[in-house]
């Protein structure tokens, strides 16, 4: 079987407009403390996961989690927003992407607190184990994904 030049090229480039899609950025908005390391290291983990940061350092981050329905129940230490979603804490990018490809009706998905082997909260070789979290406005929370700890 034969298969024509033109067949191919646009095979070959439909394939290349799949992997660009897939390879474009995600555009991240992360207000942060200017005292606080461990979000420089979720920022890190952010990039290597092909997202865009834009890095807004505040001493006012507790504004930002009212201006967007951050209870204390599902706070952190920053606060980020991407494709209208909230993103609070140190929610691995995985969960993030998995968000944005699912677009479920929430506001957003929170790792509350600050946990040992979350990223950017890697501590040696311990982690505890942990939720993220989903939230909508009437302040339902479930649990959006798991992970086991390991000791």
């Amino acid at each position: 079987m034969r298969i024509s030049k033109t067949f191919l090229a646009i095979s070959l480039l439909v394939a290349n407009m799949a992997v660009s899609a897939e390879s474009k950025p995600i555009d991240i908005v992360v207000h942060r403390s200017p005292t606080c390391t461990c979000c420089g290291k979720w920022l890190e983990h952010l990039k290597e996961n092909n997202f865009n940061v834009e890095d807004i350092v505040t001493n006012d981050v507790q504004s930002i989690k009212d201006k967007y329905g951050v209870t204390r129940e599902m706070a952190s230490c920053h606060t980020a927003i991407v494709d209208g979603y909230v993103v609070e804490g140190h929610v691995p990018a995985n969960d993030i992407k998995t968000l944005l490809k699912a677009k479920p009706k929430v506001v957003g998905i929170a790792v509350p607190g600050m946990v040992n082997g979350s990223p950017g909260m890697e501590m040696g070789e311990t982690k505890d184990p942990y939720k993220v979290m989903s939230f909508d406005r009437e302040n339902h929370a479930k649990v959006f994904n798991s992970y086991e700890g390991t000791q």
